[in-house]
């Protein structure tokens, strides 16, 4: 990506009279120098209770067998006086109900079972991330939003290499009621980690979260770009338990988009 650094360091020069500055600048997302990550765009908006796990089941159906018939049975002729009864013939017995083939009636098929969830360390704060792809091994801090960044719906995570995971929206795990969201920086004038995401890391690449409980793997679904003044807006911010986004700048447009990576959790 060293062709990508001039321009990017043009793009942020803020004062064409001076020298250019050689040390490394972060490439911060969002209007105002801001890192646009629509926080808040969807914070409470998300779906409605599961009515569909507490709608009241249909009340079960039971097949009952009818109890075999008496008359002419042999238990019957046993027990009924035989002195008082004129001599008649004996009444026929049913025929004998027929059992259909198999072939005249083919059994019900078997549903094939649903592909089981993977077993998840139970919901805790991520720690460290993973991407073998773009060559990713970082630690993850905990990042909260302040009341008036909320209200801004845009974040500027501190000036460093590392992964922040907001901890306004999704814990990863078992029990997780959301997306889980990590965010970083991508820099210029020199290599960083989350420059790659840009250009490394494809749909069926592996994410890896270590939690506080235990890791958890994810496969990548999508890898996309957003405009930053409409990334507040995605439906990236729809409340989605055990889902994985991770945010940064998209180094080939840095102050106008966002690449967004969408991830689910390895079966």
């Amino acid at each position: 990506m060293g062709h990508q650094h001039d321009k990017h360091q043009h793009g942020a020069t803020t004062a064409p009279h001076q020298p250019r500055r050689t040390r490394a600048l972060p490439v911060i997302t969002g209007l105002a120098a801001a890192v646009l990550l629509g926080i808040g765009g969807y914070l409470g908006l998300g779906p409605g209770p599961d009515t569909e796990a507490t709608a009241t089941a249909p009340p079960a159906t039971h097949s009952t067998t009818a109890a075999p018939d008496p008359i002419g049975g042999e238990g019957a002729a046993s027990t009924a006086p035989t002195a008082s009864v004129s001599p008649s013939p004996a009444p026929s017995r049913a025929a004998p109900a027929v059992t259909p083939s198999p072939a005249a009636t083919p059994p019900a098929a078997t549903p094939p079972a649903p592909e089981p969830a993977p077993v998840q360390p139970a919901a805790s704060a991520p720690v460290h991330l993973t991407v073998p792809a773009a060559d990713i091994d970082q630690p993850i801090l905990p990042l909260a939003p302040t009341t008036a960044e909320l209200a801004n719906q845009s974040i500027v995570p501190p000036m460093t290499m590392d992964a922040y995971w907001l901890t306004t929206y999704g814990t990863p795990g078992a029990g997780s009621t959301n997306t889980t969201y990590i965010t970083g920086h991508s820099w210029e004038g020199t290599e960083a980690p989350f420059d790659r995401l840009s250009t490394h890391l494809n749909p069926g690449d592996t994410i890896t979260l270590d939690t506080q409980t235990g890791a958890i793997n994810y496969t990548v679904d999508a890898v996309t770009t957003h405009d930053k003044n409409t990334l507040k807006n995605s439906d990236i911010w729809r409340i989605t338990p055990q889902r994985l986004v991770i945010i940064s700048c998209y180094t080939h447009d840095p102050w106008g988009k966002n690449v967004v990576i969408t991830a689910t959790p390895t079966h």
